[in-house]
This record gives structure tokens, C-alpha cells and sequence, in this order.
């Protein structure tokens, strides 16, 4: 059983920056595809980054790229979302998902990030 706790989120102004963190236990995250995805109210939940296993190939949702950046501090077995130049609708509940194979799937709780205009 792994747990997700995510920190770091609040409010920032438009064009601020805020630094996400996903601590795990459990197990070591080097053995999941590690990603963070949002949702506002009344939408559904869209993916914004992922992290292969080897902690270096990456991806992208085209509304971040060039302004969020993934990583894996395997020292502290956490997962980092650094935003930079945030946006009003950048705002959402942002959650931490591990996945390992087709059945393995956990989520943390979310945390909030409001970016005001």
C-alpha cells in the first residue's frame, strides 16, 4: 500500500510561482509512472505531468509545457511539480497519482492551488 501526501499548495498572484511536493510511503516511487493532475468543480479530472520510472522521460499537457516541471527527489522518495508564470486557470485541486502495471493505482488527497488575477 502506497500513501500520497501532497504539500505546497495556496495562493499566488498571476505570474508567481508555487513548488508542489508528493511524499510517498510505502513503497519507493522509483517503481511507479508518477504524475500530477488537476480538476476544477464541475469538470473532470485532466492529466498536467508524468514521470517514467527512470525518473528522466517526461511528459506534458500542452496548457503547461514550457512552465511546469516534473521531478523525483528519490533521496526524500517524493515527487515535485515546479510552476512557474501561473495562470487564473491554473487554479484547481491538484492531485499525485502512482501507477504501477493495469492495477495499481493510488491518489493523494489534493491540494489546492488558487492563482488570483
Amino acid at each position: 500500500q502506497v500513501r500520497l501526501l501532497e504539500s505546497g499548495g495556496g495562493l499566488v498572484q498571476a505570474g508567481g510561482s508555487l513548488r508542489l511536493s508528493c511524499a510517498a510511503s510505502g513503497d519507493t516511487l522509483y517503481r511507479y509512472y508518477m504524475a500530477w493532475w488537476r480538476q476544477v468543480p464541475g469538470k473532470e479530472r485532466e492529466i498536467v505531468a508524468g514521470l517514467h520510472f527512470n525518473g528522466q522521460t517526461t511528459s506534458y499537457a500542452d496548457s503547461v509545457k514550457g512552465r511546469f516541471t516534473i521531478s523525483r527527489d528519490d533521496a526524500k522518495n517524493a515527487v515535485i511539480l515546479q510552476m512557474n508564470n501561473l495562470k487564473p486557470e491554473d487554479t484547481a485541486v491538484y492531485y499525485c497519482h502512482a501507477r504501477r502495471g493495469l492495477d495499481l493505482h493510488y491518489w493523494g488527497q489534493g491540494t489546492q492551488v488558487t492563482v488570483s488575477s
